[in-house]
């Protein structure tokens, strides 16, 4: 099959196949995508359902225990912010980009999770400043391609407004339109964060949630149309994906709360421990990670865990690892729906609602994901069209893992080992053979 020169993948953060599914008459551009393209309609995320392990997938083919992003953010109980995985050197296996720079093609990044410090061309990395000692621009400079930061925010930067949504989209959006125009980057990523904002702070079906929805379907139409003016859309395939979908809380959990009062850790004020813990909950919102130190009672762990209102699910380590998850973690406990999990160590209860009031601070939600990806109706979905895609093609069901090999098929690219999924063979014009 021949190859096109240009890609651009548009990652829709917390879009779900009930998204498209209820409201495609009523997104214009998606709508036109899916109809003259593939439709990949029910995607199932990997465990856990979370931003930072998803799109490494989405750009590894493997699974998190496997390409190392297996949480948002990293091990520090001490710190009441802790480190996201915003570099590229934690990822331990080949990525789509490393591929296409190898074989000299142009990539260009933006808010790309996991790709600060990379060797992508153009790359405006996710990162925010959370130290003291530090500020937005001296973070965002070290991590990202230097030069073309500073043009980006000479340019763009008057339609910002920090990390706020939807500001932040729409400027993300001017510097993607303005690179697409010029540049004409072969692999174009590109991670849009209103609705998936919306919908943590107002819920998942809100009337701010599907506002971003349709602010998301406009941005889609201005990426498309870039292309239109740089020439090159006749020879772009475009992919328009979810990486997982919320679900409403209204109740939080804290382990370590539970933990603090056995004796496990010793709490802080600000709701951080010390580092003489010997069981530790880290928090994957829907889901958690139990991890343990020089502790041997795992069962009376266990059954302690299962009895604490909210919980779905304990199971073990060995068991998480098989689903994809932290090989690490000692056990990995799932959440019922309406409930998540916080780190905090400190609270009244251990379990209690979430105020209203609270909403929009750090770890007071309305929607969150992180849950195990087969719960019902909580999967994502995958949209293709360009000139390899075959018109009306429809997939009924796929993994996220299954996205890798079928975008480095659409470039001409190969991975060097085998991935755990495989190319969609029924998205393309022409019957392709598996990476």
């Amino acid at each position: 099959m021949a190859t096109n020169q240009h890609l651009v993948i548009i990652s829709l953060d917390a879009l779900g196949f009930r998204d498209l599914r209820e409201h495609q008459r009523s997104l214009p551009v998606l709508n036109q995508l899916m109809t003259g393209g593939a439709w990949v309609k029910s995607v199932t995320g990997i465990y856990p359902t979370l931003t930072y392990p998803s799109h490494t997938t989405i750009i590894t083919g493997q699974y998190p225990k496997v390409h190392g992003i297996v949480n948002n953010t990293k091990l520090q109980p001490k710190r009441r912010s802790p480190d996201w995985f915003w570099y590229q050197k934690d990822v331990k296996v080949p990525t789509l980009y490393d591929l296409a720079r190898q074989q000299k093609l142009t990539t260009a990044a933006f808010l790309w999770p996991v790709t600060a410090g990379s060797k992508i061309t153009y790359n405006l990395a996710e990162i925010f400043p959370n130290r003291i000692w530090t500020n937005q621009v001296m973070v965002s400079l070290k991590a990202s391609s230097p030069l073309f930061l500073l043009k980006m925010n000479h340019k763009y930067g008057h339609l910002r407004n920090g990390i706020h949504q939807p500001q932040l989209d729409e400027f993300i959006t001017a510097c993607a339109v303005d690179t697409l125009t010029n540049q004409k980057p072969n692999l174009t990523m590109i991670h849009l964060v209103d609705m998936d904002s919306m919908r943590h702070r107002y819920g998942v079906r809100s009337k701010e949630a599907m506002a971003g929805l349709k602010r998301l379907d406009q941005h889609v139409g201005q990426l498309i149309q870039a292309t239109k003016v740089a020439g090159t859309f006749a020879d772009t395939n475009f992919v328009i994906l979810g990486d997982h979908y919320q679900i409403n809380v209204d109740h939080m959990i804290h382990l370590n709360t539970l933990f603090a009062q056995k004796g496990w850790l010793t709490p802080r004020p600000d709701q951080t421990f010390e580092d003489d813990w010997t069981v530790m909950a880290k928090t994957a919102d829907g889901a958690t990670y139990i991890y343990t130190r020089g502790f041997d009672e795992l069962a009376e762990l266990q059954a302690l865990i299962a009895q604490v209102d909210g919980v779905e699910t304990v199971i073990t380590g060995e068991a998480a690892a098989k689903r994809g998850a932290d090989p690490a973690c000692a056990l990995m406990v799932e959440a019922k729906a309406g409930y998540y999990f916080t780190d905090e160590s400190r609270r009244p209860l251990v379990v209690e609602p979430v105020h209203p009031d609270t909403l929009g601070q750090p770890d007071r939600y309305h929607g969150v994901h992180g849950y195990d990806p087969t719960k019902p109706d909580y999967q994502t979905t995958l949209v293709f069209n360009g000139p390899a895609i075959k018109p009306g093609a429809r997939i009924e069901r796929a993994n996220l893992v299954d996205e890798a090999p079928t975008f480095a098929r659409l470039l001409g690219l190969s991975f060097p080992e085998p991935l755990a999924g495989h190319c969609l063979d029924g998205v393309f014009k022409e019957a392709v053979d598996e990476v």
